[in-house]
């Protein structure tokens, strides 16, 4: 049996559990059917994320959904009841899988629309059932994607698909997502919890050291050019030389067991 807490602490639409023996925390989305997510909870995202950062029981952060859908997006009279600099800003907090240095996958299935696909772009790894259906719907309205969405698809899959996607408020499937690299993989509905389960087991058995750096690596060379981001590879790669992580696997290595990682 592992210990699994639960906390609700006030959070809007949302709860957080914790699982000490798999060093997991999963934030997820609690306003069934269509888990709409409304503007505080956006805030609270922001908040929640900066705590799971610095816990030590964490490792792994999974943001998943209750029922059949993991979101149809934002509570639209929330952007009418607020200031247009307000909305300018949408992207802050919903940025914030990204801005968290530990791994976070989004488990995905049914509905992800509009923010709920932008929060699942802000996570390092996506994996989605095959009942999921993918968009950036705002075109409807009269409006754009506002949290980071359509920059960080963009960057992703390329323009024309982007536009595809985003100028026609076209759904993808799941299917779709994985072959056009958007979701790591598409699976039936009934083996999507499986198939995360593993993946956090396999991601805890690396160094989070190690994990961490390579995250702040790739986030910011994305946006570098080639050799300005092979110069942060290298520089990054100087710092673990001197960690207790890599003495720790270089000597398990050759020890033939498996290593202790200490995180330093």
């Amino acid at each position: 049996m592992t210990e699994k807490q639960k906390t609700c602490d006030g959070h809007d639409g949302f709860r957080v559990e914790f699982d000490a023996d798999k060093q997991r925390a999963d934030i997820v989305l609690d306003r069934p059917p269509l888990n709409i997510v409304s503007m505080q909870e956006r805030e609270q995202f922001a908040s929640v994320f900066r705590a799971l950062d610095t816990d030590e029981r964490v490792r792994v952060i999974v943001i998943r959904s209750e029922g059949k859908n993991f979101s149809s997006g934002g509570d639209i009279k929330g952007f009418m009841a607020a200031s247009p600099e307000k909305v300018s800003h949408l992207a802050d907090n919903v940025k914030s899988p990204e801005l968290c240095s530990k791994p976070v996958i989004a488990a995905i299935r049914g509905f992800c629309f509009g923010v709920g696909f932008e929060l699942s772009l802000a996570c390092d790894f996506r994996i989605v059932s095959e009942s999921a259906q993918l968009a950036l719907p705002e075109q409807k309205i009269g409006m754009i994607p506002g949290s980071g969405g359509s920059i960080r698809l963009l960057h992703m899959i390329g323009i024309a698909r982007t536009k595809d996607m985003v100028m026609r408020s076209r759904r993808i499937s799941g299917t779709e997502a994985a072959t056009w690299g958007i979701a790591m993989d598409c699976v039936p509905d009934a083996e999507l919890e499986q198939t995360v389960d593993a993946f956090v087991e396999e991601l805890v058995r690396f160094s989070p050291l190690a994990q961490r750096t390579i995250k702040h690596v790739l986030n910011a060379a994305q946006d570098a050019p080639l050799h300005a981001g092979i110069e942060l590879e290298g520089l990054a790669y100087g710092r673990l030389r001197m960690s207790d992580d890599f003495a720790e696997g270089v000597e398990s290595f050759h020890a033939k067991r498996k290593p202790e990682w200490r995180g330093t």
